[in-house]
C-alpha cells in the first residue's frame, strides 16, 4: 500500500512494531466499550495479520494510523468493504477507526478519515461511503458529522453479528461522492 499522508498522520500497512497496540485496542475495555467481544492476543495477532494481507492485495483497509513526528501507531483508521444483508450490499464500502484513549480528542480520527474519503471518492471512484455505530456511541457519531455525512434514519438497523441486546441498535450514516465534492469545491 501506498502510505496516506495527512499533516498530522502517516495511514499504512500494519508492521511487526504495531502489534502491542492493535492487541491493546482490541482488549481494551474503554476502547471496545461499544463491541460485545474482546480479541486476546493470539486472535488480535491474528487478526492483524488478515488485516495486513488484505492491505498488501487491495491497497487499503484497516490502515494503521501512525503520529508522523513521533512515529507511533496509535490505532486504526481504515476505509474497507462491507456487507450486511438488507442494509449494504456488495460493493458498499465502510469508513471507521479505532484509537487508543489517551489519542482520543485530537481531531486524529477526523483527519485520517477526511483523507481516506478523499482516497475512496478520488482514487478508487466509489460513490458512497457508509458508516454505522451502536446508537449511544457518540464519540464515533460525533466524527462522522465532522466529516460531513449524514445520519439515515431510514437505514438504522440491529446489527446481525451482535448479541448484546444493549450493543444490537446501530446508526447508519452516508455520504455520496456528489456531496463530499460539493462540500470540498467551496
Amino acid at each position: 500500500m501506498k502510505p496516506i499522508e495527512t499533516s498530522r498522520l502517516i495511514l499504512r500497512n500494519w508492521e511487526e512494531r504495531d502489534r502491542t497496540v492493535f492487541r491493546r485496542i482490541n482488549s481494551d475495555d474503554r476502547v471496545m466499550e461499544f463491541f460485545d467481544f474482546r480479541r486476546d492476543a493470539p486472535a488480535a495477532d491474528s487478526f492483524m495479520d488478515q488485516l495486513t494481507g488484505e492491505i498488501a492485495r487491495d491497497g487499503f483497509g484497516w490502515t494503521a494510523a501512525e503520529i508522523a513526528a513521533a512515529g507511533e501507531c496509535i490505532g486504526f483508521i481504515g476505509l474497507h468493504p462491507v456487507e450486511i444483508p438488507g442494509i449494504a450490499s456488495d460493493g458498499t464500502f465502510e469508513i471507521g477507526w479505532r484509537l487508543v484513549p489517551e489519542h482520543w480528542g485530537k481531531g486524529y480520527a477526523s483527519e485520517g478519515a477526511n483523507a481516506l474519503l478523499a482516497f475512496g471518492f478520488t482514487e478508487l471512484g466509489l460513490a458512497e461511503i457508509i458508516s454505522f455505530a451502536v446508537w449511544s456511541n457518540t464519540r464515533s457519531t460525533s466524527v462522522m458529522e465532522r466529516i460531513g455525512m449524514q445520519r439515515d434514519p431510514s437505514g438504522d438497523f440491529d446489527h446481525p453479528k451482535v448479541i448484546d441486546p444493549a450493543l444490537k441498535r446501530h446508526v447508519l450514516y452516508r455520504i455520496r461522492r456528489e456531496e463530499w465534492q460539493r462540500r470540498h469545491s467551496l
